[in-house]
């Protein structure tokens, strides 16, 4: 990563003079739209990443204003780590979220399905009084969006991000989540790669507000990582944990590591994990493209486990996460939209007439 000093002089202005500059040309651009790819059978697909585009920009940069402004209600960047300054930046992350989501919705027709944990008086207490570690699965553009959205909106959770490093080079991101509890972690193939400890780290710090946020997989799911992770626990000795891997079709296997610190170091956090389905085939650029607009349904399931029965002797604790990892595999298999499984193939088809 470039230097933070270059990051905030450059990285940041030049997003503000992009939108503009991108508003000026919105008109131009919507004719060259309309006459160069004209409709076919209303996808409108140019048209509607456009008018995302502007969108996205238009709250990006409006989101880095109002950072400066809070920077400048902090004392200049002297209060910026209080308590109060983390409650206006989460506030700042959840006005972007709130204002997008319908956007995103509505212009790519995604319907979201969510399924909750029953709203007994002991979940509705557990809402309110516990910190929680939430473990989701990845796959599709956007998810992560999605699941930090229901947090913040539904919740009113305070995330604890767990988030690669490159996504820094979006201002946004580099500027809000490096004022809040987070870890930034690179890929590294050797044990020295602090993603562990990061995680022990902020996870220790959990309060009853909070929801640390990870995906065990370490990336989006493809069947060719699937493969990878499956050598990987084969060359490690990890026989079973590969055998059990190799049972699961949606999903990578878990990697523990991260997941049994945040446990250790959390001991009174329930943990929440996370299925989703609807965006599982959307992989490469190429793929989303042929396939908006979407026009699909989203569905989603969360299941809470209280601390109380979290096993605490390590492998036991393996043998758990793998358990409901083939859970979570199961759901998704048993509820992935029609289209995810036939209507990849019709699009296509469409797209090339």
């Amino acid at each position: 990563m470039p230097p933070r000093i270059v990051r905030r002089l450059i990285f940041a202005p030049s997003v503000i003079l992009i939108t503009i500059g991108w508003i000026i040309l919105t008109p131009l651009l919507l004719v060259l739209a309309v006459v160069t790819h004209p409709s076919r059978r209303g996808r409108r697909r140019i048209l509607r990443l456009l008018f995302f585009s502007v969108a996205w920009l238009v709250m990006e940069s409006a989101t880095l204003i109002a950072s400066l402004g809070l920077w400048i209600a902090s004392g200049f960047g002297g209060r910026l780590r209080s308590r109060a300054s983390q409650t206006r930046h989460y506030g700042l992350v959840r006005w972007f979220m709130n204002t997008l989501f319908p956007v995103l919705t509505r212009l790519f027709k995604v319907t979201i399905d969510v399924e909750e944990p029953e709203l007994t008086p002991e979940e509705a207490a557990a809402r309110l009084t516990r910190p929680v570690i939430v473990l989701s699965r990845h796959a599709g553009p956007g998810d992560s969006f999605l699941i930090l959205h229901q947090l913040l909106a539904t919740y009113r959770r305070r995330p604890t991000i767990v988030m690669k490093g490159a996504l820094q080079f979006d201002p946004v991101v580099d500027v809000v989540i490096n004022r809040l509890p987070h870890a930034f972690v690179w890929p590294s193939k050797g044990p020295g790669s602090g993603v562990t400890q990061e995680i022990t780290r902020l996870a220790t710090g959990l309060g009853n507000a909070d929801a640390l946020l990870i995906f065990p997989e370490g990336g989006n799911f493809t069947h060719g990582r699937r493969e990878r992770a499956i050598h990987r626990l084969e060359e490690s000795g990890q026989h079973e944990a590969a055998q059990r891997a190799r049972g699961m079709s949606n999903l990578l296997a878990p990697r523990t590591g991260g997941v049994l610190a945040a446990v250790e170091a959390a001991p009174t956090a329930d943990v929440i994990f996370v299925a989703h389905t609807g965006l599982d085939d959307l992989i490469t650029v190429r793929d989303i493209w042929r396939s908006l607009p979407m026009e699909q349904t989203v569905k989603s399931r969360w299941w809470r486990v209280p601390a109380a029965q979290i096993p605490r002797a390590r492998e036991e604790q393996v043998t758990w996460l793998y358990t409901w990892w083939e859970r979570i595999d199961q759901w998704i298999a048993e509820n992935r939209p029609q289209r995810a499984a036939l209507g990849a193939g019709k699009r296509a088809a469409e797209g090339a007439r």
